[in-house]
């Protein structure tokens, strides 16, 4: 295993997107937006490749706009709802939400609130009491709404918070929202997309309390 090491990153809350970051979901979910797509009428080779990051009302926006948007979600997300199969931790999460004060973290999904809590549930993770799912927000990401409601929940100043994701939207958002972020996975770097650093996968992270300066901790990756 790699070495932590670093002067790590300093922050009082941690905000985790929750597929490619914290469960092991994308074949299900492509196994999914695959059958939706084809009795639908879509290419389903352009439903799964535009849908990382998105809440599934916008992607059925954009890839049915012959469909409505809202019934075209709903149908997804009832299939979503229902299927579990497959979902399972990634490596590393488990260990880190652990160590982490239960106040000191949240979700922040672009997935409808009964999916999310499905996909922690299976893959034997804890939910928390309060979390941002796609129906509490207007627009989502690479829209900040969603993380800026994440540090609210935690009472968290959004400069003293720190964002795990894996999506181009997901990093826009959180750089949008004043936030640091840490990028998971190879799919995580996009060419406008803002990043502390980068991790393969949870394993990479390590967290202890702050010595000096108040309340806190610091996060640190490997090397």
């Amino acid at each position: 295993m790699n070495e932590i090491v670093g002067a790590g990153l300093r922050c009082s809350a941690v905000l985790f997107d929750l597929d490619g970051v914290l469960v092991d979901s994308h074949p299900t979910i492509e196994r999914i937006l695959r059958e939706w797509a084809i009795a639908n009428g879509v290419d389903p080779d352009v439903a799964v490749a535009e849908s990382q990051g998105r809440r599934d009302v916008d992607l059925v926006a954009l890839v049915a706009p012959h469909l409505n948007a809202e019934e075209g979600a709903r149908e997804l997300i009832a299939r979503e709802a229902r299927d579990f199969d497959g979902i399972a931790a990634l490596p590393g999460a488990a260990e880190l939400l652990r160590a982490l004060p239960t106040w000191a973290w949240t979700v922040v999904t672009s997935g409808a609130r009964a999916v999310a809590r499905g996909r922690l549930a299976a893959a034997g993770l804890p939910v928390p009491d309060a979390f941002v799912a796609a129906e509490d927000v207007a627009a989502g990401k690479p829209d900040p709404e969603c993380y800026l409601r994440g540090a609210a929940l935690l009472g968290a100043d959004p400069a003293d918070c720190l964002v795990f994701e894996d999506a181009e939207a997901g990093l826009l958002a959180a750089g949008a929202a004043g936030m640091r972020a840490i990028a998971v996975g190879k799919s995580a770097v996009g060419l406008h997309a803002p990043w502390e650093d980068r991790v393969g996968d949870l394993r990479e992270v390590a967290v202890e309390a702050a010595v000096t300066g108040g309340p806190g901790f610091v996060v640190r990756t490997a090397r």
